[in-house]
């Protein structure tokens, strides 16, 4: 099986590709890279070895390059795509080296921060509405396939701590979740019980909306990754080997435009219940 790209190849490649979309500014703009050089009063080889990724790339020099080559309306998208490659990309076993508790807890400034936030959710129960059995199902999972120091309790504890922002600090919350993720029997039927009954309750608040996305959709939007947005700032899309935080402007907008269209194909409210109820009564029976 081949092995993950490591993060230094990950952020090499996103530097070499910021690199090659700059040099196609250039070219565009039919500027030789001495003549690029000179129009913003830098040595003709600092040009070639920005283009080459040796040189590390400045927000300063992104500004100073789109303006020489007519094209100031991309420096915005190019900035976050240096911010991207700086620490867009990072593999969970940098960000658990001793368990999952401090990642739990690292991430309750940007929930705190967050006034509006959008979860599309096709594999599990969103983290805000998980119960204790069912986290501990899930990050036990977790530690035993990665292989990392088992602090599942303390990190079950850490993760329930982030629930206060659900009726805290005038947050806004809008979830979707896919109907197959009601039928995945995290922990087991019991747990998973108690689970969709939390989520019934959850639905009541105030600062949540939660539509559930039927299995018989008609699927003009294919199912995509999971991912959460916060604000119109940031996206964070975990993979299985990585934390992916997406800030390009368009990219972003790809984001949003998934989102609103996933959110076309949800049922909301009594339909939203109904298919979760329908779930719930199938583990109840067992």
């Amino acid at each position: 099986m081949p092995s993950s790209p490591s993060p230094s190849s990950s952020v090499q490649a996103a530097r070499q590709s910021l690199a090659d979309r700059l040099r196609e500014l250039r070219q565009a703009a039919e500027l030789s890279g001495t003549d690029l050089a000179a129009a913003v009063g830098w040595h003709k080889s600092k040009v070639s070895r920005i283009e080459k990724a040796v040189q590390p790339v400045t927000q300063s020099d992104i500004r100073a390059w789109c303006e020489a080559c007519g094209a100031q309306g991309q420096a915005d998208d190019l900035i976050a795509s240096l911010r991207a490659a700086e620490g867009g990309y990072v593999e969970w076993r940098r960000l658990e080296p001793t368990g999952l508790r401090k990642l739990q807890q690292s991430y309750v400034p940007l929930y705190e921060q967050t006034r509006w936030m959008r979860v599309y959710q096709p594999h599990v129960i969103p983290g805000l509405f998980q119960t204790a059995g069912y986290v501990r199902a899930l990050l036990q999972a977790i530690t035993d396939f990665r292989n990392i120091p088992n602090d599942v309790e303390a990190a079950v504890e850490a993760r329930l701590g982030r629930r206060r922002v659900l009726t805290t600090g005038g947050h806004t919350f809008a979830f979707l979740i896919e109907q197959c993720v009601l039928d995945y029997r995290i922990g087991g039927p019991a747990v998973m019980a108690e689970q969709l009954r939390r989520l019934l309750e959850d639905m009541s608040l105030p600062s949540v909306s939660v539509g559930i996305i039927p299995a018989s959709a008609p699927r003009p939007m294919w199912p995509v990754e999971g991912f959460t947005v916060y604000d119109t700032t940031q996206v964070h899309v975990e993979l299985l080997t990585a934390n992916v935080t997406v800030t390009a402007p368009s990219e972003l907008n790809t984001y949003f435009k998934a989102f609103d269209e996933l959110s076309a194909l949800a049922v909301y409210g009594s339909a939203a219940r109904e298919l979760i109820s329908e779930s719930l009564a199938a583990l109840e029976a067992q």
